[in-house]
């Protein structure tokens, strides 16, 4: 059974608050939407981990990438390029993040190492726990643990009903694809 994101004529009642917001423009939260009281209950984390992170814009792409590469997660992975470019990333640094750790700039290694244990052993090591806490503080800590939950839930459900990514992504992507040289690693 697919649960194909739904289309404004076909948006239920209950989630229409929702589609006056941020929800009804990605197709994720359109699959997200044969689900109201999910998508109610969604709407307060979303604000906090996309807009309120103490990581900043920069180290939550970074997170968000590394966790779209390791649930290999292309809609994830193609929104964030985007959104990663955005807010400055160059592609260079942006294509590391889906590599081997060595390639990175310390700070993205810190955050892509804690983001692999998490997937790999649900849990981080004492290192990484103490080298993301030199990186970003405590209340960092917690948001990267809670980013890398939220994306992860969101990866299950865009692989599990194979939600296309938006046309927009697409179409962005195709007209700039990502390249190795574009930059320095660090920016």
């Amino acid at each position: 059974m697919q649960f194909q994101p739904i289309q404004d004529e076909e948006w239920p009642s209950e989630d229409a608050a929702f589609n006056q917001e941020f929800m009804h423009k990605l197709n994720i939260y359109r699959t997200m939407a044969h689900h109201p009281a999910l998508m109610a209950a969604w709407a307060p984390l979303r604000e906090h981990v996309v807009k309120d992170t103490v990581l900043g814009q920069q180290f939550s792409e970074v997170v968000i990438l590394r966790t779209g590469t390791r649930l290999k997660s292309d809609y994830e992975w193609s929104h964030h390029v985007v959104r990663a470019r955005a807010c400055g990333m160059s592609d260079r640094r942006i294509l590391s993040i889906a590599g081997s750790l060595d390639t990175m700039a310390e700070d993205d290694r810190v955050l892509s190492r804690a983001v692999d244990e998490l997937t790999e052993n649900h849990q981080m090591s004492e290192a990484s726990i103490q080298a993301v806490v030199g990186l970003v503080g405590k209340e960092g800590l917690f948001d990267l643990i809670a980013t890398v939950g939220f994306y992860t839930t969101l990866g299950f459900i865009v692989k599990s009903f194979a939600t296309p990514i938006d046309d927009d992504i697409a179409s962005a992507l195709k007209q700039r694809p990502l390249a190795a040289d574009a930059a320095d690693v660090s920016s």
